[in-house]
């Protein structure tokens, strides 16, 4: 799927964009299956193991932000994560020994999706080392208007930076308190069915959709084997077992120096990063909850 160029081209700037790594019918079942699970968030109240609603929801007019473990909710998106042709780009840029970290889907409705502000994967769920990634599979075309994933190139080989407010993790960045010049973030953009990679440490967000156009992106996180989750192993043995996707485990953590903070103490509003990110104090992106809603 992608020449030593592309893989050089990732190692320098922390991301990558691969068209045509699924099917037009691949992609139309992974939609069919996002679609049911969105109508079954009918009647929900609040957040829940499995959705994050958006602040306009209502158990009559359900808005969904975020799938939790869209693996784990419909088999379609288990499979997909070892399609070959996704194996093919990882084990160039990762290794040939993969595991699944996790995964979610992020789902920006047209006119009103919400943001996500300036954070690194890797102050969320530091590993023995840095060889792990995530990849956003666009279920739908994605431009520069309908809130793409943004990344700083180059970021993922500077410091970790702090995403605490007032003495606890919050999911962000603080835009007036680091020395990245925003205005070089680049937007991964591409037709449905093109997957883009980001490095763990890269500085990455996206803006509140306000077009007309969905724009949802479903999202694995993938590990080199022998990194290892420094939190400990979420789920026990056989739940890290059964998220091998190629190759083999392997009980010897590789550990390579990197500039590592914990998540910790917890955020005050645990769950999803929109909980996390309530807290942050000096935002980046603007964000109108009202937009789109009956109201206006």
């Amino acid at each position: 799927m992608i020449s030593e160029a592309d893989a050089a081209f990732y190692r320098e700037n922390g991301y990558l964009v691969v068209e045509n790594v699924y099917a037009p019918e691949e992609v139309k079942a992974m939609r069919d299956a996002l679609s049911g699970l969105i109508d079954k968030a009918r009647g929900l109240t609040d957040h829940d193991s499995i959705y994050d609603l958006e602040p306009g929801h209502t158990p009559e007019n359900p808005r969904v932000r975020r799938i939790k473990k869209p693996f784990e909710a419909d088999p379609v998106f288990r499979d997909m994560v070892e399609h070959p042709n996704l194996i093919s780009v990882l084990s160039k840029i990762v290794s040939p020994d993969l595991r699944l970290h996790g995964g979610k889907i992020n789902i920006k409705a047209a006119e009103y999706g919400s943001p996500v502000e300036w954070h690194q994967d890797w102050a969320f769920y530091p590993h023995t080392n840095d060889d792990v990634l995530a990849v956003g599979v666009l279920l739908d075309d994605t431009t520069e208007e309908n809130g793409p994933l943004m990344v700083i190139p180059g970021s993922h080989k500077g410091p970790t930076y702090d995403h605490h407010v007032d003495g606890c993790f919050a999911g962000a960045m603080d835009p007036g308190a680091c020395d990245i010049d925003f205005s070089k973030a680049v937007a991964l953009t591409g037709k449905a069915g093109s997957c883009t990679f980001h490095h763990v440490r890269a500085v990455h967000g996206s803006a509140q959709n306000t077009s007309g156009r969905d724009r949802q992106l479903l999202l694995y996180q993938i590990a080199a084997a022998d990194a290892w989750d420094l939190r400990g192993v979420p789920g026990g043995w056989e739940e890290n077992e059964s998220r091998m996707i190629a190759g083999t485990s392997t009980l010897t953590p590789r550990v390579v120096d990197c500039p590592v903070r914990l998540p910790y103490p917890k955020a005050k509003r645990e769950g999803s990063i929109y909980e996390n990110q309530t807290a942050l104090k000096n935002r980046y992106f603007a964000f109108d909850p009202k937009v789109g809603t009956a109201a206006e």
